[in-house]
């Protein structure tokens, strides 16, 4: 299973870092290539969550059980979709200065062998692009960093 992980120091702390990634049902307004999402269930422990994702003509919906470990984990695990599996976990440690570290990855399989070659050589820079969009709606939601 293919898989990328990018490890981030921020200026915000583990528990704005976690309510921002817990807050599925407001990722279309700003990452990219989400064009709507549906949390089906949600729990101090638990969600379940439909993703809709599109690229010009194609649209795929994702479902994903999320559990939430309130502020240091979040661990996103594939139910249904296009892939064969996708995986991916958010760990929030706090920094001394306030700030927290954020250490995310993402495993994924398509179910064509082919199309994940393809798809693969795209996903590191969509990854990237995603984690960008992440930092920058920190910054919008908590502020500039001092």
């Amino acid at each position: 299973m293919p898989g990328i992980r990018e490890i981030r120091r921020l200026p915000y702390s583990a528990e704005q870092m976690y309510n921002l990634v817990a807050d599925v049902a407001r990722y279309a307004e700003f990452l990219p290539w989400v064009a709507a999402t549906r949390v089906r269930s949600d729990s101090e422990t638990e969600m379940v969550a439909d993703m809709l994702v599109g690229f010009k003509a194609i649209r795929e919906k994702f479902t994903s059980r999320v559990e939430k470990e309130r502020p240091s984990r979040i661990k996103v695990h594939y139910v249904d979709g296009p892939l064969r599996d996708l995986d991916n976990v958010w760990n929030f440690a706090p920094l001394p200065d306030g700030g927290c570290e954020v250490d995310f990855t993402v495993d994924f399989t398509f179910k064509n062998k082919v199309f994940e070659k393809l798809a693969g050589q795209y996903f590191d820079r969509a990854f990237r692009k995603m984690v960008a969009a992440f930092e920058e709606r920190a910054e919008q939601l908590y502020g500039q960093p001092a």
